[in-house]
């Protein structure tokens, strides 16, 4: 209904809901969970996950990072201890696992900068520039990760992922953008028992600034749109064919990129980061990222570098 509505203006809009249907999740025991998708016909929990929603932002109780602002004199239907809050906010957080634009939001600065970071992420996410961004930083793993060297309480999930360019922009007369492009995914779920169990689709269209900013918009496509831009692909680049393994650790959200097509054996672990507009003197990224234990790291890869371009998937599609 409010989708609707906002259509009508015929103006650009964002609509914000406060919970998701994965929330529901959490406060369900997995029979019960079964239950209700099965009655509902949902065939697979990626209908709901990731082709409902284009982004998902979690913001961290205040129970965990900032205990002395938590209280429940300021919310007559908050009844949680501290414990209780902090142990549904986990379950929360893992029950969008998964989505590939999960950002999570911790207490790490006081309460008016953590809304800040989500307006810019908002902002970032419609293609609109921002002077906060969150970095994604990554890192080259020296082999595929074993799923079962994960400890049993991190929730773990795995995508087969179908990168499709299509063609570039002619921007020769542009003076905003050094580069456009865009590209189509297919994202397919596969279950513990290694079978498909359903796909969405998306569509992102990449503009880079000439002083080095990137500009993304994205949004959610239907299959027959994927089909369609799929016969309308540049052709002379390759697919790019990838294993994802999402995950959270230590309230951060990560992605393995394991390559498949037209490379193998390349894996690439992205962590997503608070960062302001500035890195290093390095180029590196100033916040340092708290690398999981049972990850072997190879070496960090530099952001905005050649290095950097080199290992990621528009570079790999002409390989």
């Amino acid at each position: 209904g409010f989708e609707r509505v906002l259509r009508a203006r015929g103006r650009p809009a964002v609509l914000l809901c406060d919970r998701g249907l994965m929330d529901g999740s959490a406060y369900m025991s997995q029979e019960a969970w079964d239950k209700m998708l099965q009655k509902r016909d949902v065939q697979c929990v990626s209908e709901l996950r990731e082709g409902r929603y284009n982004a998902v932002f979690h913001l961290v109780t205040a129970a965990e990072g900032a205990e002395q602002f938590y209280t429940l004199e300021n919310n007559a239907v908050r009844t949680e201890t501290p414990e209780l809050a902090r142990e549904l906010d986990h379950m929360c957080r893992n029950a969008w696992v998964g989505h590939p634009q999960l950002k999570i939001f911790d207490n790490s600065t006081d309460f008016e900068m953590k809304m800040q970071r989500v307006v810019e992420e908002t902002a970032k996410l419609v293609g609109l520039p921002t002077h906060m961004q969150r970095v994604t930083t990554k890192f080259l793993l020296k082999r595929e990760p074993d799923l079962n060297a994960f400890p049993d309480d991190v929730r773990v999930r795995r995508f087969d992922v179908e990168k499709v360019y299509l063609y570039e922009e002619n921007i020769s007369d542009s003076k905003n953008f050094s580069q456009e492009y865009s590209f189509i995914r297919k994202r397919t779920t596969i279950n513990k028992d290694g079978e498909a169990s359903g796909s969405v689709y998306g569509w992102t269209a990449v503009q880079k600034t000439h002083e080095g900013q990137v500009i993304e918009k994205k949004r959610i496509i239907t299959k027959r749109e994927y089909n369609s831009l799929f016969n309308n692909r540049d052709k002379t680049r390759h697919i790019v064919k990838q294993t994802r393994i999402s995950f959270l650790w230590n309230i951060q959200s990560f992605t393995i990129h394991v390559y498949r097509e037209p490379v193998s054996d390349l894996c690439i672990l992205h962590a997503q980061i608070k960062s302001s507009s500035t890195h290093g003197a390095d180029g590196q990224d100033d916040e340092e990222v708290a690398i999981p234990p049972f990850i072997e790291v190879e070496k960090k890869l530099m952001t905005h570098s050649e290095e950097d371009e080199q290992y990621g998937a528009y570079h790999i599609s002409r390989c």
